[in-house]
């Protein structure tokens, strides 16, 4: 089944900060932008506790809080795609907790191509000198930030594109 992912820029909420988010099975990880939209920086890792027909846990309300608290436009959750395009497992995951957060607080939630962020983010730590422990803790985080800097990049590129 192919999964298409949003395209960065179109229906632009304008300026503003984004939050990034890389979803897990365990671990759910924050990046949030600066008010320009340029520049992706990590926030934090959140501990997954919200199943597929459970009611909003703690991570879906942390994730709402953290929206507010960055007084976010825009919302961008990593899509797990193969190399192929094919949507994975994880799929469900994403567009549940995009779902969710964009239920609560409104906002306009993209779904981004995530397929290498977590390889990007594991050799860049490895890059870093950190040990494969001291990664585990970050790694969500990183992920989030490869994400969130990829749809900001993409959407420079097209912002720049269509002006006129």
């Amino acid at each position: 089944m192919k999964v298409e992912p949003d395209t960065p820029g179109v229906d632009d909420p304008g300026p503003g900060r984004r939050l990034g988010v890389d979803v897990g099975t365990v671990r759910i990880g924050v990046a949030s932008s600066d008010r320009d939209a340029k520049l992706a920086m990590p926030v934090e890792t959140v501990k997954r506790v919200t199943g597929f027909k459970d009611r909003d846990g703690a991570d879906i309300d942390r994730l709402v809080e953290l929206t507010e608290q960055y007084q976010v436009v825009e919302v961008v959750v990593g899509l797990p795609r193969d190399l192929q395009g094919n949507g994975s497992r994880s799929v469900k995951h994403a567009k549940e907790i995009a779902f969710r957060i964009n239920r609560r607080t409104g906002l306009p939630v993209r779904m981004a191509d995530e397929r290498l962020t977590t390889v990007a983010a594991t050799h860049a730590m490895r890059a870093s000198g950190r040990s494969e422990k001291a990664q585990r803790d970050v790694i969500d985080q990183a992920a989030a930030v490869e994400i969130l800097q990829s749809w900001l990049d993409g959407r420079q590129n097209y912002l720049k594109e269509n002006e006129s």
